[in-house]
């Protein structure tokens, strides 16, 4: 039986915040962003450009609790992992429009790699793959 992850559920704050973000720094696509009156709240999902199916799902925190989980959904470890064709071409363009790297580009045996943290502080690679 052939699976795949389809959606990855992210916590954020604000929707239009986190979709100028996804969409504008990281350059993602708006797949769709819908409001679901019955449940007062916006189908919002958002995915790298490229053939990767794996998308994001931008979730509002709904309450305090999950507010606690904004930005810090993975405990503080680098969460998700942005696979790129061309490393130094996004790295320098994510430095240009602000983006924080708080680990700096490492060539590895594996491929390169930097870490970056999104507009709440959760921790992303940027790898290329060698």
């Amino acid at each position: 039986m052939p699976q795949s992850i389809s959606l990855i559920a992210l916590v954020v704050a604000e929707y239009d915040q986190a979709i100028d973000f996804y969409v504008n720094k990281l350059g993602f696509d708006l797949i769709d962003d819908t409001y679901q009156p019955e449940q007062d709240k916006r189908w919002v999902v958002v995915r790298p450009k490229g053939e990767g199916q794996t998308s994001l799902l931008l979730a509002r925190a709904n309450d305090a609790h999950q507010q606690k989980y904004v930005g810090n959904q993975a405990g503080g470890r680098v969460f998700l992992f942005l696979k790129t064709d061309d490393f130094w071409r996004d790295f320098e363009d994510y430095k240009s429009k602000g983006i924080e790297f708080v680990r700096p580009p490492v060539e590895a045996p594996y491929g390169t790699v930097a870490v970056f943290e999104d507009l709440y502080g959760n921790q992303w690679d940027l790898i290329q793959y060698s």
